[in-house]
């Protein structure tokens, strides 16, 4: 797995604090770009346009041409593990994912235990391709989805508000709900590894839906399931680089980066910035959280919020991201005058 020291994303996971912190966004190759609209038309579905290897490259790699970005995100889905074990995925314009719902456990008795890889050598050629074309200081995160975060969309059929059906699932049929988080962890822990074998320098597991969960739940089907996918990763690559980002999980951060081993946690915007200061950033690296509807609102109170962020971050290990994934209607010169912004930090 190549490492570049030179990489400063890469030298923050390794626990070197940056005086400039690196700067990404969650989707950053996204529809807020008209170059990345004309290849998405061009390409058809959106899973064509996953699926497509020089297309897929090309939209990873339009945001760092246009802003310089410090690393670079493969283009791909979280739901391409549910589609390469057998599933039936397909994304309605307007409306989001659709699958075939897992919703009792007769369904659940259907599922592949293991996913036909060859289905996703698209994505592990786009990611040769992006490290090839790449800057050696630019990093190139390669990504999952957390297996509960995956499940909740497998069990539904679709996103909901606070994924209840899955939820439900796991509170009456336990054991058919952990075959389906089994499945994931173990599927999810093979695709990382391709995805480090192919280019990729580090790894992110997005648990998109870890807050709706409480406590004892969340220790069971977000900490857990995401301790097992870095410690099998690990196995075989012992010092990959690995972000979660259990979205929500306030509170519950501390125990969440003790028990997964994570080398970072990425942030939303609510979280309260002492306690992730004195709890979290003080034994990983932290990335964030900059409120996406701020980068959208720009001017003044974009500015103040960017300086919100690195006053209570940028002293320790920290790499400026948004909270969540960049809107549609961002205006590409408010992300002009965010970057501006944190390159002229000196801390």
């Amino acid at each position: 797995m190549p490492q570049s020291a030179t990489k400063p994303f890469i030298d923050v996971l390794s626990g070197q604090r940056q005086a400039v912190p690196p700067v990404w966004m969650m989707r950053q190759a996204g529809r807020y770009l008209p170059e990345y609209r004309e290849v998405r038309a061009r390409a058809g579905g959106f899973l064509d346009l996953c699926f497509d290897p020089e297309l897929a490259a090309e939209v990873t790699l339009q945001p760092i041409r246009r802003f310089g970005f410090d690393a670079a995100i493969i283009f791909s889905d979280i739901l391409v593990i549910p589609y390469a074990l057998g599933r039936s995925v397909r994304f309605e314009v307007g409306e989001g994912p659709r699958l075939e719902p897992l919703d009792d456990p007769a369904k659940v008795a259907t599922l592949a235990p293991l996913a036909d890889f060859g289905k996703l050598q698209p994505v592990f050629d786009a990611l040769k391709i992006v490290r090839s074309a790449l800057d050696p200081r630019t990093a190139l995160i390669g990504f999952c989805g957390a297996p509960w975060t995956v499940a909740t969309y497998m069990v539904a059929g679709h996103g909901t508000p606070d994924q209840a059906p899955a939820r439900m699932m796991a509170y009456r049929h336990p054991e058919a709900f952990a075959k389906i988080i089994d499945v994931l962890v173990e599927n999810s822990i093979q695709y990382l590894l391709a995805q480090l074998a192919a280019g990729a320098n580090a790894l992110q597991i997005f648990d998109t839906w870890a807050g709706v969960l409480p406590p004892a739940e969340f220790a069971r089907w977000s900490v857990e399931p995401t301790r097992r996918i870095v410690e099998g990763v690990r196995a075989k690559v012992p010092d990959a680089k690995i972000i979660g980002f259990p979205r929500g999980a306030g509170a519950q951060l501390p125990g969440y980066v003790e028990a997964t081993g994570v080398d970072a946690v990425s942030i939303d915007w609510t979280a309260e910035p002492a306690f992730i200061r004195e709890r979290v950033q003080s034994r990983v690296a932290v990335q964030g959280n900059l409120d996406p509807l701020a980068l959208i609102t720009g001017g003044a109170a974009l500015d103040r919020a960017v300086d919100d962020v690195l006053a209570n971050f940028a002293q320790g290990r920290f790499i400026f991201n948004l909270g969540h994934g960049i809107q549609p209607e961002t205006p590409i010169a408010h992300v002009e005058q965010m970057l501006k912004r944190v390159r002229s930090y000196r801390g």
